[in-house]
């Protein structure tokens, strides 16, 4: 890209209000090779809306099963909530760039500035809207590291709904903060797996004094709302409604690129179970899909829980309990338990079914790092840009700035662009045990995994 297009860029490429997207953006539309459906678990066959909707709000549940729509209209009481912290900064990571002294240009879609923290509340904002909308009286649901949690107790305090955020216990025990932020907003959180549930006890009882998984916390969330009348479970990543839904970063993105006359030739995200990185890549993919543009598409996932590059793709259950719907994606297993001393999120056993199809077609990379590597890269980014990182942005933080000192060495300048899902101001426990020198790494054994893969269901 010639140098000149750079020249008097501003530091943060800002949209107007009147730029938000209107629509959300369907890319299974345009996939040719579409995700396989869910399937029930109890007949093995595709479920149906009827199904679905037992789980999931009724919106939610259509928006599950559409694959045809390319475009769906975000209603209008969604759009005013987004108004209160969007459009989101496309910044130019010009610190970053002279740091590195690297001829490549960096920018990242910086999603943390609202209350919550992260990306999580663009989709948390549309499924407490639709179960408002549809008279229900409240949500349950599962949070990891405690973004998605925060996001929903946010979403249902504005739509007035009741909710119940099951957290996974190592992140309940390391994160009081974000804890009490739920609690703040009205929700009940509760440390899983909890003996509050059938699911719960059963699993304490096979893993005595686990940290927990967000396997387990889904399991748990989904029982306690078929157990009470109103209520419906939602969830924050994997989903195709969720993808959907997250479809408004990579729309933004896009936009701003565009008005400033850029296009990016990597797009870098963290994927987990993949709602960031879907949502930002889901304009170029179909593009790429469409044959008009072509760029390099990077999933970064940790060592620890490497679903995508290790993994196995299959049907396999969506939680530890195995009362969801099977899903067919990159999975380490429904009963894969990362290291309760991992410490930089991701933490899921498998990947969204769209971001797996478009792996297993070749129009996604994926590659793997570790933990102390990932904190690194984090420290590095927070001393020059002035932002500290969430320890799962920072997985992109760490292959973006692999890719800049690739083109450091080749003396390309290509464009690269990576999702910043949020800030890590309630992961102080683990940046201090980082700092102090007493994180250690841990990848996935072989014995772990195969025993893990050996659990899959035995389906197609």
């Amino acid at each position: 890209m010639a140098k000149d297009v750079f020249d008097g860029l501003p530091y943060k490429l800002f949209l107007e209000e009147a730029e938000m997207p209107k629509a959300w953006y369907n890319l299974r539309a345009d996939m040719k090779n579409k995700p396989a459906p869910l399937l029930n678990p109890a007949t093995g066959k595709p479920a149906t809306f009827e199904e679905l909707a037992s789980v999931f709000c009724d919106e939610g549940a259509r928006q599950e099963l559409d694959e045809t729509t390319p475009w769906i209209a975000i209603p209008q009481p969604i759009r005013d909530f987004y108004r209160v912290y969007r459009p989101s900064p496309l910044i130019h990571a010009e610190f970053l760039e002279k740091l590195l002294g690297t001829p490549a240009k960096i920018f990242y879609k910086f999603e943390g500035s609202n209350t919550s923290g992260s990306h999580k509340l663009n989709s948390a904002a549309a499924q407490a809207y639709f179960a408002k909308q549809q008279g229900l009286k409240g949500v349950t649901t599962e949070t990891g590291a405690g973004q998605w949690g925060t996001a929903l107790a946010m979403a249902c305090a504005f739509f007035g709904l009741d909710c119940q955020v099951y957290m996974v216990k190592v992140s309940y025990e390391q994160k009081p903060f974000r804890r009490e932020v739920m609690h703040t907003y009205g929700a009940k959180v509760t440390a899983s797996p909890s003996e509050t549930t059938e699911v719960g006890r059963k699993i304490l009882a096979e893993f005595p004094g686990t940290g927990g998984s967000l396997g387990c916390a889904i399991s748990e969330a989904v029982e306690a709302a078929r157990a009470q009348d109103g209520y419906r479970y939602v969830l924050g990543s994997v989903l195709n409604q969720v993808m959907l839904h997250q479809s408004i970063i990579g729309l933004e993105t896009k936009s701003a690129l565009d008005k400033y006359g850029i296009k990016p030739d990597i797009i870098i995200g963290c994927a987990g179970g993949g709602s960031n990185l879907g949502g930002l890549i889901a304009p170029f993919a179909g593009e790429k899909i469409r044959g008009e543009a072509d760029y390099r598409l990077v999933a970064v996932e940790p060592a620890s829980c490497p679903s995508l590059t290790r993994g196995k793709f299959a049907y396999d259950y969506c939680d530890t309990g195995k009362i969801c719907p099977l899903a067919k994606m990159y999975t380490l297993g429904s009963g894969f338990m990362p290291a309760a001393t991992h410490a930089g999120g991701l933490r899921y056993h498998g990947m969204s079914p769209v971001l797996s199809q478009l792996y297993h077609d070749g129009l996604m990379e994926a590659c793997t790092v570790k933990q102390t590597e990932v904190f690194a890269a984090a420290r590095d980014f927070a001393r020059v840009e002035g932002i500290l990182p969430a320890p799962e942005s920072s997985h992109a933080i760490k292959a973006a700035i692999d890719e800049a000192l690739k083109c450091k060495e080749t003396g390309e300048e290509k464009v690269i662009v990576f999702g910043l899902t949020g800030t890590g101001y309630f992961d102080m426990k683990a940046y201090e045990r980082f700092n102090k020198g007493e994180m250690e790494d841990h990848p996935l054994s072989d014995s772990d995994l195969e025993k893990s893969l050996s659990m899959l269901p035995q389906i197609g």
